[in-house]
């Protein structure tokens, strides 16, 4: 028993649709099969991902259907959660039955609080050390003859 602790983060695939076999075979499966092995070696193994709730798919989906991105990221992300479950991925139980300190894994959302907490406490940090670089790119804007406008996802360039 080596009582290592392990993190492996995973993925966050926007929430615009159902999960297909390509996250699961690229994205789900090798980070389980991985998980389970370090958990049989004995390790403290958390696994994180989840649903990215933000992006361009989401607003396009959402347009496309005529409901709002909060609608099509609470559908999805409740569909893909259940499609992991059933598919015996090890998501739940959240928590190691061994208790909290040998980790688990989490499926979150990027709209938790907590997430977006410990994403801002992150970015600041590494803003704060000088680890980012400012640039200006070009992107394309739609103006709508109402005299609105926005700037296009990248799905429609």
């Amino acid at each position: 028993m080596s009582d290592e602790h392990v993190l492996i983060c995973v993925a966050w695939p926007y929430a615009n649709g159902p999960l297909h076999l390509g996250h699961v075979a690229g994205c789900y499966l090798p980070p389980d099969i991985h998980a389970r092995y370090e958990k049989a070696l004995g390790n403290r193994v958390l696994m994180v991902s989840g649903s990215d709730e933000h992006g361009t798919p989401i607003t396009v989906t959402a347009e496309s259907q005529g409901v709002s991105p909060q609608e099509i990221v609470d559908r999805y992300h409740a569909i893909n959660t259940q499609a992991l479950l059933d598919l015996g991925c090890i998501w739940e139980p959240n928590i190691d039955p061994r208790g909290i300190e040998y980790g688990g894994a989490l499926f979150n959302r990027t709209s938790d609080p907590e997430h977006k907490q410990f994403v801002q406490d992150n970015f600041k940090s590494l803003m704060d050390a000088g680890l980012f670089e400012q640039k200006t790119m070009q992107q394309y804007y739609e103006i709508r003859d109402d005299g609105g406008g926005r700037f296009l996802p990248d799905r429609y360039v």
